[in-house]
């Protein structure tokens, strides 16, 4: 198996390294990312200029661009293999629910969709990494039966792994996404021209773990695996949307 690995934190980042360390025992591993930190960029491309891939070492490509930038470069000959599927990762910190809207992450996952394998997100859901080992595990098992993963084409695994070191890990568990409150209002700053400035503010709090969701599997010390399908569609609001049109004189 050929797996190709981006992530959104950067080529160097602890995260990415631990994966291409676990996947590379059982895979032929190649890793094209970001030169830099590119969390919240979901699936942006590089549009407005020509983006440079610099060879930092055998198999380790550093892209100027973003997270799906570096995973179609690398799907598409610069990364020198035919990737049989994309492991993005490993995240330092959560991508639950509404998250994957957002996330680099997933994206880089959801760039490889066509390829013959399933794409895997995988996030270590503490930013300190405490227990990335946990995480690395995690990755390597669903590596290596990958194959046998039954999923329609265009579909991720988003993988979530609590902060807890392996023994203390309650198992896995297939999971939907939760939901969040609605973020908090962007913070207004003057910077030193006297410019007005907006950060955008943190994320917002849960607003939905019920059981079955990926914030409940984590609460409860559960690996999260949810399926992630980029058809954005609502087909059933869809039929019912042409029967409404169905009844309209236009």
């Amino acid at each position: 198996m050929k797996v190709l690995i981006s992530n959104d934190d950067g080529v160097n980042a602890p995260g990415i390294i631990g994966l291409e360390s676990s996947l590379s025992s059982v895979a032929e591993v190649v890793v094209c990312a970001p030169d830099r930190d590119h969390s919240g960029a979901s699936s942006s491309l590089t549009l407005t200029r020509p983006l440079m891939a610099t060879e930092l070492k055998p198999g380790w490509f550093s892209v100027d661009g973003t997270p799906a930038d570096s995973v179609y470069l690398g799907m598409n000959g610069v990364a020198g293999i035919e990737p049989d599927c994309v492991f993005s990762g490993i995240n330092s910190g959560a991508n639950l629910g509404d998250d994957v809207l957002y996330s680099g992450t997933v994206a880089a996952a959801l760039e490889g969709r066509s390829l013959k394998l399933p794409a895997v997100a995988i996030s270590y859901v503490d930013r300190r990494l405490t227990y990335l080992e946990s995480a690395e595990r995690v990755a390597r098992m669903v590596a290596e039966r990958l194959s046998e993963i039954p999923m329609p084409p265009h579909t991720v695994l988003n993988i979530n792994v609590p902060d807890l070191p392996w023994e203390q890990i309650a198992g896995m568990k297939v999971t939907r996404l939760g939901h969040r409150q609605r973020s908090a209002k962007p913070e207004k700053i003057i910077d030193p021209r006297g410019k007005t400035r907006y950060w955008v503010s943190a994320v917002g709090s849960v607003a939905e773990d019920s059981e079955g969701t990926d914030f409940n599997a984590i609460k409860k010390g559960f690996v999260s695996i949810t399926p992630v399908h980029f058809d954005m569609c609502e087909h059933q609001v869809r039929e019912q949307l042409s029967h409404w049109l169905d009844t309209q004189k236009l």
